[in-house]
């Protein structure tokens, strides 16, 4: 059976860009570039790069940046993004569950939820970090966004529902406390305008299990913060009124 998100991302490639939550990336990235150091020598794989709008900034500002998606109508959007800013891109197609890359990067990003989280079994979110960490130097950051698990536990889910409303139908949502996954059924429009519904299915982290996830995938340091759209900052305490995590891991040595 197809993955609900690789049929969602199959055409919503230009509709994507159009959403409220993709309109933060300029901030976003002006916080990769701080945590970074202004050191445009590195080497950043953009995981779950989706459209490439993280990834072409980046590019824009100097770094050299490889980025990895499930979705082939989302990397040729990302392509043609690419083209017409006039900077280079390596976009490839690769699954973030399986290892890829081997120390190879200095920087790795995954935001608005591009590939963590996502996955239908806890086994796969957590290979997702595994990988992500094979392909980093020691000492190299991880940076990335992920659903907080304080939020539907502080607030209702019809409180969830109405916070997760992005111009979509979103109908028959539970939450179950025992696995602390969301599911839904979603109705979207696709880019040729052709209606869908899929069966979502979203992990919500608490930060102390997404420390002690990411300290066993080998990141010897973790801090985790309050994410909200273009305005990530370490001085944002996480809350359980913010709905994502901004999660920076630190590589240890191997």
């Amino acid at each position: 059976m197809t993955p609900w998100y690789e049929t969602f991302f199959a055409n919503y490639a230009e509709t994507y860009d159009k959403e409220p939550f993709t309109q933060g990336t300029v901030g976003e990235v002006d916080f990769v570039e701080r945590e970074l150091g202004f050191e445009r020598t590195r080497r950043i794989l953009d995981i779950g790069c989706g459209t490439g709008r993280h990834a072409i900034e980046l590019a824009r500002r100097g770094y050299r940046v490889t980025g990895i998606d499930l979705s082939e109508a989302q990397l040729t959007r990302a392509r043609e993004k690419a083209a017409a800013a006039g900077v280079a891109v390596d976009f490839q197609r690769r699954n973030a569950t399986q290892a890829h890359f081997q120390q190879e990067f200095d920087a790795a990003i995954m935001i608005c939820e591009g590939a963590f989280s996502l996955m239908e079994t806890d086994e796969l979110n957590y290979a997702v970090l595994v990988h992500a960490a094979a392909a980093l130097r020691s000492g190299a950051k991880l940076l990335f966004t992920t659903l907080n698990a304080l939020y539907p536990l502080y607030h209702s889910v019809q409180e969830l529902l109405n916070a997760n409303g992005a111009g979509e139908v979103i109908d028959k949502l539970t939450f179950d406390l025992l696995t602390f996954r969301e599911q839904a059924e979603l109705t979207f429009t696709d880019d040729a305008g052709q209606s869908h519904t899929v069966q979502t299915n979203e992990r919500y982290y608490t930060p102390a299990e997404l420390r002690w996830l990411l300290n066993t995938a080998g990141f010897a340091k973790v801090d985790i913060f309050g994410g909200r759209l273009g305005q990530f900052s370490r001085e944002h305490a996480l809350t359980p009124n913010d709905f994502e995590m901004l999660v920076i891991a630190e590589k240890g040595e191997d």
